[in-house]
């Protein structure tokens, strides 16, 4: 009996170290490997490219997917496409259910400060009455818009409708705006058949708009909106997320917003 407990501790040794082993390998192998993180190109993916050298000295191999529209790149990070994604801000996560129930906000970058455009007009006061307006059409950004419009008093929305107010929440129109909501990455190109339209501030950039210059209004630098990078729920602590929160709230990031976007059309929080 003495001999088969002695064997039984020794087996029981054995395993425990065994289970070390394995639990310090596999702490090793998820601060190493491959991290993908989908993102929109400007500045998001610009970020990212930016390092890439970082993670490598880390042993981690960044793999940047670039997209154009705001919704893939959450389908493709529940579908277990890409390990991380860097597009959106918090009140966007939330407009979607199955979004919010299966992502969470691991950390957040910079704000891009939202703004109204226009490509026939140069001043606020210059838009006549009836002008159109176009806004995006999913519930955060449209809502974003709004508010806006609100705060410089061109139009009053229902009290407490909060960041997803529509154009049916408008209670007061002065100048009798109409508004066409559309696709966000489409309203650069939509400049040339409306009187004015809102746009991100990514996709400002990439249409070669400065957004202070070029705007006629636009949000402050406290805006809410933070861009965020998104994860699946339960993997923001894995060592590959955590190796890239440090890489992108780095000063070598911060640095190269403040010199790239010194007109203020990025501005990092950290």
């Amino acid at each position: 009996m003495k001999k088969t407990l002695i064997g039984l501790l020794a087996a029981g040794i054995l395993v425990l170290a065994f289970n070390q082993t394995v639990e310090a390998k596999g702490n090793t192998q998820a601060s190493g490997s491959t991290l993908t993180v989908g993102a929109t190109p400007v500045p998001h993916a610009e970020l990212l490219n930016l390092i890439k050298d970082d993670l490598a000295a880390q042993g981690i191999t960044l793999e940047v997917v670039e997209f154009t529209d705001y919704v893939t790149p959450n389908t493709a990070l529940i579908a277990g496409d890409l390990n991380a994604n860097f597009f959106q801000h918090i009140p966007y996560l939330e407009t979607n259910a199955d979004w919010s129930a299966k992502l969470f906000s691991a950390f957040g970058v910079h704000v891009e400060p939202f703004g109204l455009y226009s490509a026939k007009y140069k001043n606020i006061a210059d838009l006549p009455n009836g002008a159109s307006i176009a806004i995006p059409n999913d519930p955060s950004n449209g809502g974003r818009a709004l508010l806006l419009l609100q705060s410089r008093g061109l139009i009053t929305l229902k009290a407490g409708v909060g960041l997803t107010a529509t154009p049916r929440d408008i209670t007061g129109n002065p100048k009798n705006f109409r508004f066409q909501e559309l696709e966000a990455a489409q309203l650069p190109r939509s400049l040339q058949d409306v009187d004015a339209a809102t746009i991100n501030g990514n996709y400002a950039l990439e249409a070669g708009l400065n957004p202070l210059k070029d705007s006629l209004i636009i949000e402050g630098a406290e805006s809410p909106y933070v861009n965020i990078v998104v994860v699946q729920k339960g993997k923001e602590n894995n060592a590959n997320i955590q190796a890239l929160k440090k890489a992108l709230l780095s000063q070598k990031v911060k640095d190269y917003i403040g010199k790239t976007w010194s007109d203020g059309s990025v501005v990092p929080i950290f």
